[in-house]
């Protein structure tokens, strides 16, 4: 899936939305990501996902647990790190049958929702919640790159969140080029927002001790960790070098329990409005001094 004729022809031009600059299209110039995916649980994936058309992705009998950090180094609102922890999942008023959506993804609105969302400067938070009603908010993250591994650690008012490790694949040769679908819950609301990703990838399929998420203490942890993901990842991939485009198109649709809801459904805009558009990050996330990267 190619990046949209659109955000091809509107290249060049200039939009300012919520106080925010940007050159069209909304890209990354220099980046580095990886990414894994865990079964889970799929009651529990379930349970995380929002009465509105949205349902986990069928693993066999499983779910799957998608883990994806991106160290953007050039965009238009500065260098940050995104660590998204996710569902993958369709969309339908049913539950779309196993396996099969991995291969019709437009058909079933194959994608992921994003369940957390920690991103490193305030900027981004008030850009991709405010515009695209992604779930940021602003953490302590790492990426780190060593000759083994690859890792990421996102950090909470000084305790874990959770490690991402990805072993370093020998060759980085697969092509990639295709686009994904991000669903998010903001306002009481879901938002379906479109991202596109070029570059070469290293992958593991099925390898034991190819990726690791490890959970920590913080709270936030508490609902991934109801989802029980299995240790072995069905795929896990590093992909040192990637471009990527955020399409200023999306779409959204209430959020419609069967019951009157007590409060609220979720953050609504007083999140946004205050924050301000700073590109500085927080303190980098205190570490484990055993792990080496270096280390097989």
């Amino acid at each position: 899936m190619g990046i949209p004729k659109r955000q091809r022809e509107i290249e060049g031009r200039h939009a300012y939305v919520d106080g925010i600059r940007y050159v069209m299209p909304i890209n990354s110039w220099e980046a580095s990501a990886m990414i894994a995916a865990f079964p889970c649980d799929y009651d529990a994936a379930a349970a995380l996902l929002p009465d509105a058309y949205v349902h986990p992705f069928r693993y066999f009998r499983r779910a799957l647990l998608v883990v994806t950090v991106i160290d953007y180094r050039q965009t238009d609102i500065g260098s940050y790190i995104e660590y998204s922890i996710a569902i993958a999942c369709t969309k339908g008023r049913d539950k779309a049958p196993p396996l099969l959506p991995a291969l019709f993804m437009k058909s079933f609105g194959t994608g992921q929702f994003v369940v957390d969302l920690p991103v490193s400067s305030e900027v981004s938070v008030k850009g991709g919640r405010g515009i695209w009603g992604m779930p940021k908010h602003q953490a302590n993250l790492d990426f780190k790159t060593g000759r083994s591994w690859v890792s990421s650690q996102y950090n909470l008012d000084g305790r874990m969140v959770s490690r991402f490790d990805v072993r370093r694949p020998k060759k980085v040769w697969a092509p990639v080029n295709m686009g994904a679908t991000n669903y998010c819950q903001f306002r009481g609301m879901i938002y379906r927002s479109f991202i596109y990703f070029k570059g070469k990838a290293g992958v593991h399929l099925m390898h034991p001790d190819s990726a690791r998420f490890i959970l920590g203490d913080h709270p936030n942890a508490d609902p991934i960790r109801a989802l029980e993901h299995r240790p072995t990842p069905l795929f896990a991939a590093f992909i040192p070098d990637v471009q990527g485009v955020l399409d200023d198109y999306f779409d959204c649709w209430f959020v419609t329990p069967n019951d009157l809801p007590e409060k609220p459904l979720g953050a609504g805009l007083e999140v946004t409005y205050p924050l301000g558009y700073s590109e500085d990050w927080l303190k980098p996330p205190q570490r484990d001094a055993t792990f080496d990267l270096d280390k097989e």
